[in-house]
């Protein structure tokens, strides 16, 4: 494997072909108390191309694109933009020097339309009508050049995430960045929208636009980017051409050890019933009909996958088996009704049978960012007796050693339970939420998105402790948009779409084409 930085993370300065790289940085470090976010870190990016950058959760990724982008301001280093020293104080600098940034949690005023998002922080003047009138003539011209349609009249929160994400590199665009920076871009996308939104990187990179993508993905790496740098514990490892590496290698320079891209599991051996669901039917607030009627099993010692994109009923099956929405039809646990409308209907009951759950959204229904690590991982599970001091107060010294142990445990980095949860990266958060729920030895565990935003590192230690669950007897529902954590994990497969299971498949009878086309509607029992 040919590599053109060092394993100290400094490259050599000299550019191919007297250019100038789009964005140097040289021993730039960043520390936030004890933890040394960056080290010396030194990199370049050449313009015209796709860079990636990998790296654990929690390895740096992002404070380093932070301190490019304004947000954060670095203890040490410099930042050289186009062969020009660059000071950026802000993110006002970043976006006068040509940088334009995509968060991975989008940020647009959800009840403005695309327009008024555009224009937010970028009028003209006191009066909006010319600078709307602008922006609507130039939005015109960057969606015919870059196939970024969107309609500009559409208010944010009638749109899919997919194209709220155009929303945001329009807004980019807008701002004339020449670089663009990507943060876990496809976290939330479904896999139709991921390969569009390739289609358009492409299309940035072939009109000269410089584009860093920071990604846990190693498909994506290798499917889109030129040149690729490896993070590990806030240093560069090494920068190489993509082409001359391969998953196993970037995976192993991640970590720092061989990492299984498929965690082994044997048979599965399934015992008595743990759970069955009969003619489900879920409404929303909205009166719409998410969930149409289903019915499925899962025994003791599976693994149950859900397949599907997003949106077509299993967040709402979650949502109902953990307690969260009311429902009609029947849920028996160990051959007993679950209350699906009543006052037993709540997470407090759920848990209480022997139902862990761990949410798709950790942010918003796993966890409390705000509260520290040793408070999440109590949520839901306040009223066991060794929390408890006396009838009035919590024993917060037993939680707090219970956390410690849990967070050694699980791999948490950093394991410090009094750090605030929102101070961890996701893979880390995902991780506090899964010690939180399976330590509990549940009957079933409900898991949504397991490793959404999660490296490679994490992935390989999450489906771990997911087959060893099953391993001990246990019932595990899972649902995920990825189809190889489907495949790989699964014991049965079960699609959903448009609210309805279109069939169940074997893993080892079925591909990903096959389901696929189930995932589209296209055959299977409940078309």
């Amino acid at each position: 494997m040919a590599a053109t930085g060092t394993t100290s993370g400094r490259q050599d300065t000299a550019a191919p072909e007297g250019k100038a790289p789009a964005i140097e940085l040289r021993g730039v470090s960043k520390a936030f108390g004890p933890v040394q976010a960056n080290k010396d870190i030194s990199i370049r990016v050449m313009p015209g191309t796709i860079h990636g950058i990998i790296g654990e959760n929690g390895a740096g990724k992002s404070t380093l694109m932070s301190i490019l982008y304004g947000f954060y301001k670095a203890d040490a280093g410099e930042i050289f933009i186009n062969g020009q020293k660059t000071d950026i104080p802000d993110s006002q600098a970043a976006i006068r020097a040509g940088i334009g940034m995509v968060f991975q949690h989008f940020k647009l005023v959800q009840n403005f339309t695309v327009l008024e998002n555009v224009i937010l922080g970028a009028e003209d003047g006191a009066l909006l009508r010319p600078s709307l009138a602008k922006a609507r003539r130039v939005l015109k011209e960057l969606a015919k050049e870059y196939g970024l349609d969107v309609d500009p009249d559409e208010v944010i929160e009638e749109l899919s995430v997919g194209h709220q994400q155009r929303v945001e590199i329009l807004k980019a665009l807008y701002r004339h960045a020449d670089i663009l920076i990507l943060d876990e871009p496809t976290g939330v996308l479904t896999p139709d929208e991921a390969d569009h939104l390739f289609r358009i990187l492409r299309g940035l990179k072939e009109q000269g636009k410089t584009i860093i993508l920071i990604t846990h993905k190693l498909r994506e790496i290798m499917e889109i980017t030129d040149t690729v740098s490896v993070m590990r514990r806030g240093e560069m490892t090494a920068t190489v051409k993509t082409a001359e590496t391969d998953p196993e290698q970037l995976a192993e320079l991640m970590v720092g050890r061989k990492v299984l891209l498929n965690v082994p599991k044997g048979p599965a051996n399934p015992g008595r019933v743990i759970l069955e669901v009969e003619n489900l039917r879920v409404v929303d607030e909205d009166k719409v009909e998410r969930v149409k009627g289903i019915s499925f099993t899962i025994r003791e010692g599976e693994i149950f996958g859900i397949a599907g994109v997003a949106g077509n009923g299993q967040s709402e099956l979650l949502a109902v088996l953990g307690g969260i929405m009311p429902a009609t039809g029947s849920i028996r646990l160990n051959g007993k009704d679950l209350d699906l409308t009543g006052r037993h209907s709540d997470g407090q009951s759920r848990r209480a049978r022997g139902i862990a759950h761990v949410p798709e959204d950790r942010q918003h229904l796993g966890m409390i960012m705000d509260f520290t690590a040793w408070e999440n991982m109590a949520f839901g599970y306040h009223n066991d007796p060794a929390y408890q001091k006396n009838a009035l107060l919590m024993n917060n010294a037993a939680i707090l050693e219970d956390s410690q142990g849990k967070m050694e445990r699980f791999d948490v980095r950093p394991p410090i339970p009094t750090l605030a949860a929102k101070n961890f990266s996701g893979g880390n958060q995902q991780k506090i939420i899964l010690a939180r729920e399976i330590e509990r030895n549940p009957d079933l565990l409900l898991v949504g998105q397991p490793t959404r935003g999660v490296d490679i590192g994490a992935i390989e230690f999450i489906h771990k402790r997911i087959v060893e669950l099953r391993d001990a007897g246990k019932a595990v529902l899972l649902v995920s948009v990825e189809l190889a954590e489907i495949m790989s994990l699964s014991d049965r497969i079960a699609v959903m779409f448009d609210g309805r299971i279109m069939g169940e498949r074997m893993p080892e009878d079925t591909d990903e084409r096959a389901l696929g086309l189930l995932m589209a509607g296209v055959g299977g029992e409940g078309a």
